[in-house]
């Protein structure tokens, strides 16, 4: 007996034998759905035997069988308004389970919603890729029409996205392309960073999505629900169906802001800010200009998240006109690392930690924020030690959050993440594990890499090679590195300029006599401000790839 939890009121399992009502009974289940014809095995007992053990221990026993690879709209239906009647938990059973957890999907899609079923399915080790397309319909069968056919789908309008089109285009200028994605505006994150330090205003970090979209480049301005890849298919919101001959995967990483306790309620007010968000960049500036005083906290959360040198870049700016404004001495700085390391790259480490010291900041490894109290101004961290944890409080006057981070919900629910819900690649290539006509880029994927504009830049124009090297065209394959860049801003003018690939190996850009990326640097502070900006809009979105030719795997 191999009883699978779906949710709290239903489990599924295969075939049960009158034997073992017993134990379901231990268990704690009140009620007994057969979704399994009899007669339909040799070795099968019938209904009747289990429905006798279980209203002899008083349980209720339910009879509704379907014909396997026939689950009807009408069957779901029908298996929802049973479960309204039944006494809970319930043990739904047929020959494996398949069918039950269906049943279970198809009645529950349209109150739970796609994501939430197909994340328990999956939880319980059913594979719901089949029925993909009517749950996002709410359980219904929908039509079969498709809306949208392109020879090259991009998901995604964010960095990986444009850039990866832009690549494309350059190479082969016919190539039919669309890129999909909801969103009205498009951002430069990497200047937030500035934003909060009072370098930039928010304004020149936003564009609207229109006007990055490259030309000739059709834009599906919808959100991606799930994915069937074995049909070469994406399902839209609203169940609109787009057909792809080759697929370019490349949403982001979701900002999971509600995994902190009462964090959402006080963002933006009570001294709480992230650079992370837009709208809260300015609020950061703000506050580090208020504080003439008191306790100033900044937190880094569990790995991975995108930049992973932002949280600390915030502190050393914030740090830095402090300094200059002569009230540093009346602040007590802490930094909150969920991590064991100040950086993951040790070469950088000693420059990082001068300014630590500089500062008089006091670090804190692995301790997590898990709540925060905006009205009391008060921080609650989970730390480890060993083998023990405790909770700890902490008040503060200004607390400069970088939330929790993770694979987009519709991605990890989909047949193309690994288990741990990113986008499955190999690291070299970029290409998925199990679909060959998949590529994926950018912060979604399972690729060992820091998550950095820096990597997407990098990355584009491997997937663009290699995707259209898989078409046919005279294009060396490429392969990707691991590269990525984090300029650590620690101080107004200077910057530590982190550059990196695959397992913490230096990759430079500049010869060292220009720029030394473990000290600090004016020349790199003036390509952080002045350079990179233009390099993003102009070039890396246009497919203008300087410092960013792919290279050719060593067998070529």
């Amino acid at each position: 007996m191999e009883i699978k939890h779906v949710t709290n009121d239903i489990s599924v399992s295969p075939q049960i034998a009158p034997s073992d009502v017993k134990a379901i009974h231990e268990l704690g289940f009140k009620s007994i759905v057969c979704n399994r014809p009899d007669g339909e095995g040799a070795d099968q007992p019938g209904f009747s035997e289990i429905k006798l053990e279980a209203e002899k221990l008083g349980m209720e026993c339910v009879y509704l069988p379907v014909t396997t690879g026939k689950v009807t709209d009408e069957d779901g239906v029908e298996f929802g308004e049973s479960l309204k009647d039944l006494a809970t938990p319930v043990l739904a059973y047929c020959r494996s389970g398949t069918r039950s957890i269906t049943l279970w999907a198809l009645s529950s899609a349209g109150a739970l919603g796609h994501e939430s079923v197909l994340a328990h399915s999956k939880s319980a080790g059913y594979d719901l890729s089949g029925v993909v397309n009517r749950l996002v319909n709410g359980g219904k069968n929908p039509s079969s029409n498709i809306d949208f056919e392109h020879t090259v789908v991009v998901v995604g309008a964010g960095a990986a996205g444009v850039a990866v089109a832009s690549s494309l285009k350059q190479r082969d200028p016919n190539l039919d392309i669309a890129i999909i994605d909801p969103a009205d505006v498009h951002y430069y994150q990497p200047g937030w960073t500035l934003v909060g330090g009072g370098v930039f205003s928010a304004d020149e970090t936003v564009r609207t999505t229109s006007s990055i979209i490259p030309k000739n480049v059709s834009w599906i301005k919808a959100a991606v629900a799930a994915f069937m890849p074995e049909q070469n298919i994406l399902l839209l919101d609203g169940c609109r169906h787009v057909k792809y001959e080759q697929l370019v995967v490349c949403p982001g990483i979701k900002l999971d802001w509600d995994k902190i306790e009462g964090l959402s309620e006080t963002l933006g007010r009570n001294g709480v800010t992230s650079n992370y968000r837009f709208d809260l960049a300015p609020y950061t500036w703000e506050l580090v200009q208020s504080l003439k005083g008191g306790k100033a906290i900044f937190t880094q959360p569990p790995m991975p998240i995108k930049c992973a040198g932002a949280p600390q870049k915030a502190m050393y700016l914030s740090s830095d006109h402090w300094t200059k404004s002569g009230v540093l001495k009346n602040i007590n700085i802490d930094f909150f690392n969920a991590g064991a390391v100040l950086f993951g790259v040790k070469d950088y480490v000693p420059a990082l930690m001068k300014y630590i010291e500089k500062y008089n900041i006091n670090i804190h490894f692995t301790h997590n924020l898990i709540a925060v109290d905006g009205d009391k101004k008060i921080a609650k961290f989970k730390a480890v030690s060993g083998d023990k944890e405790e909770i700890i409080e902490k008040e503060f006057d200004m607390l400069h959050v970088v939330p929790p981070q993770s694979p987009p919900d519709f991605i990890k629910v989909s047949p193309l993440a690994d288990d741990a819900g990113w986008v499955d690649v190999d690291q070299s290539t970029l290409r998925h594990k199990k679909f060959s006509n998949i590529y994926s880029l950018g912060d979604a994927t399972n690729a060992p890499n820091a998550k950095t504009a820096a990597a997407a830049r990098m990355q584009a124009p491997v997937v663009a090679a290699n995707l259209l090297h898989d078409r046919g065209m005279n294009i060396d394959r490429a392969i990707y590195n691991g590269y990525g860049s984090c300029p650590l801003t620690v101080e107004r003018g200077k910057i530590v300029l982190a550059e990196f690939g695959y397992g913490g190996k230096i990759l430079s850009s500049f010869p060292s006599w220009l720029i030394n990326g473990t000290k600090p640097s004016r020349l790199a502070w003036y390509l952080k401000e002045k350079l990179l900006p233009p390099l993003y809009w102009k070039a890396m979105l246009k497919g203008k790839e300087w410092l960013a030719k792919p290279k050719k795997p060593e067998s070529v």
